[in-house]
């Protein structure tokens, strides 16, 4: 969870720490064979590239005129040059692109995808799979449209589905993209969720999509802490392939550092191992899955700098059960937003914020 549709909320400073020490796996639950492979380095790093979602809130809505593509050809900041920067410069390999679901249909819910603002937000799918990075279609509605849940006496499924069926028939051809099916469901009832997530992916995967990764999303904000506690992990692990398979349905978790894991604090508290990332490891061993960290992040300060790091520290020990992180966020954000991660300058000349340079970006790819 965060929050980042106010951005007047002056960033605190703080000099870039150095990343905290390194964080060894210490599962003490049942190994698969699969665990001998954590090779120390999560399979994807990268930041959300965010604007297109802007004007989303909580409670499903979304308004227009708040949005702000990251793109310079539409007048705004430029998407796709920070992007070619985190590649080239901080080795990273995957970004996720979150867009509101109003914006992308022009508010018909239900119907066909608006071809104007589809075709903008197509222009930042481009500009990201030109860099040969790994690209995240992030729907950042949190189950809900204008207030009401999906198949929960908001939009059908049906309209769902409708949704996912044209995002994937238009991009099933594309090798480096990946579904995120929905940012952040909160108090929804978790088994009727899973069914609306099962049918997302099996029209997802009859749209002939059948290789891309889909990113699963559980209640809670798809909080990393509370995703085995209240039932997340046990209902989407019945979510499965058209053949019955699990292959490429990973979960979706997310976890930020500061005192309520709201992402609104420029300080962080935690590096939420204990309580977080190292139960969800031994489940996530012991049911043979996987899941990314789609969100984290804190403030460009040292107490983020401190336990950031460590966190990925732990993911990078754990790479066999977690394949990668996504920082937020990059993009259309400023230097004034609590969770900036906006690099400034351009051409060949970005400089990171004192977080991505601490811990998000890495020393090789």
């Amino acid at each position: 969870m965060k929050g980042f549709t106010t951005l007047s909320v002056l960033l605190a400073s703080g000099a870039a720490a150095l990343p905290g020490s390194s964080v060894a796996r210490t599962s003490t639950g049942p190994l698969t064979a699969r665990a001998v492979d954590a090779n120390g380095t999560v399979k994807y790093a990268g930041i959300n590239i965010a604007g297109f979602d802007f004007g989303c809130t909580t409670d499903g809505s979304q308004t227009l005129r708040n949005v702000n593509p990251p793109l310079q050809a539409l007048g705004g900041p430029d998407g796709a040059g920070q992007m070619n920067h985190f590649l080239k410069d901080d080795h990273m390999n995957m970004f996720r692109l979150p867009v509101g679901w109003q914006y992308i249909t022009g508010s018909n819910l239900g119907g066909q995808l608006n071809s104007g603002n589809a075709d903008k937000y197509d222009q930042l799918v481009q500009a990201c799979l030109r860099t040969g990075a790994t690209c995240v279609i992030d729907i950042h509605n949190y189950a809900r449209w204008d207030g009401k849940i999906i198949g929960q006496g908001g939009p059908t499924n049906a309209q769902f589905v409708n949704l996912w069926t044209q995002l994937a028939t238009k991009y099933k051809s594309q090798a480096n993209i990946a579904f995120g099916v929905m940012n952040e469901p909160h108090e929804v009832d978790i088994d009727k969720w899973a069914d609306t997530v099962q049918q997302v992916v099996t029209a997802i995967r009859g749209t002939g999509a059948t290789s891309q990764m889909i990113l699963l999303p559980g209640n809670d904000y798809t909080s990393a802490g509370k995703f085995i506690s209240n039932g997340s992990a046990a209902a989407l692990a019945k979510v499965t392939n058209p053949d019955g398979s699990f292959t490429n349905l990973i979960f979706d978790v997310h976890k930020y550092l500061d005192s309520d894991n709201s992402g609104t604090h420029t300080e962080c508290v935690t590096d939420n191992i204990a309580d977080a990332f190292q139960p969800l490891a031994d489940w996530l061993r012991t049911n043979n899955r996987q899941a990314i960290n789609s969100e984290t992040g804190g403030g460009n300060t040292a107490s983020c700098a401190k336990y950031l790091c460590q966190q990925i520290a732990f993911l990078n020990a754990n790479s066999d059960v977690y394949i990668g992180y996504i920082g937020w966020a990059a993009g259309a954000f400023g230097s004034t937003y609590e969770l900036n991660e906006t690099p400034t300058g351009g051409g060949n000349n970005w400089q990171d914020t004192s977080l991505v340079k601490a811990c998000l970006a890495r020393a090789s790819g």
